[in-house]
């Protein structure tokens, strides 16, 4: 596994971006216009990441909220420390491997993690075996906004899409997380 200062976020969304929004792979699912369908209004064309927000509340009192939810909702859910840095440094460092069939270098996940960290105030709140559960003090508020940082998820995790509540778009996505100050992850 690889540090996760090695990599740049912007990059890795990018080619991530690239590589799922292919349509020139045998996909028995779904046919190249239904794959565009997907990722529209985009396409194959990157769109540019959401710019950094300013959190109106304290991201840590946001993750300590959600962590009082989720383990209300989870309750079979256990503790673990891990002697890092920060959450998305705590991925790598405790070998974390959710996303294994997309990248087995976790660090690149976690240089992700770390960049909203920064624009979003996210915070790892919970990791299961293919899991990643992020509290979110300042989400994107704007439709167009919500948008690109579904396409962001996208690149992160396509499964969330893919695999998600129908319909299956990157609009619908974006929909959903508009203003949600929890961002959940789910790798199959």
């Amino acid at each position: 596994m690889s540090s996760p200062q090695a990599h740049d976020p912007a990059d890795l969304l990018a080619r991530w971006w690239s590589e799922y929004t292919k349509t020139d792979e045998d996909d028995d699912l779904l046919t190249p216009d239904k794959r565009l369908a997907v990722t529209a209004p985009f396409g194959q064309t990157w769109p540019s990441p959401v710019l950094r927000r300013r959190p109106v509340i304290d991201a840590g009192e946001v993750a300590a909220q959600y962590a009082r939810v989720f383990t209300e909702q989870r309750p079979q859910a256990r503790l673990g420390l891990v002697a890092a840095s920060g959450g998305a440094h705590a991925l790598t460092a405790l070998g974390w491997d959710g996303p294994a069939n997309y990248d087995n270098d976790t660090a690149k996940f976690s240089a992700v993690v770390r960049d909203w960290e920064h624009r979003f105030g996210a915070r790892v709140v919970a990791v299961g075996l293919n899991t990643l559960h992020l509290s979110v003090a300042a989400p994107p508020v704007e439709t167009e906004d919500a948008l690109r940082l579904a396409a962001e998820h996208f690149a992160f995790c396509p499964d969330n899409v893919w695999q998600g509540f129908p319909p299956y778009t990157l609009t619908a996505y974006a929909e959903r997380i508009v203003g949600m100050s929890s961002w959940d992850f789910w790798w199959d």
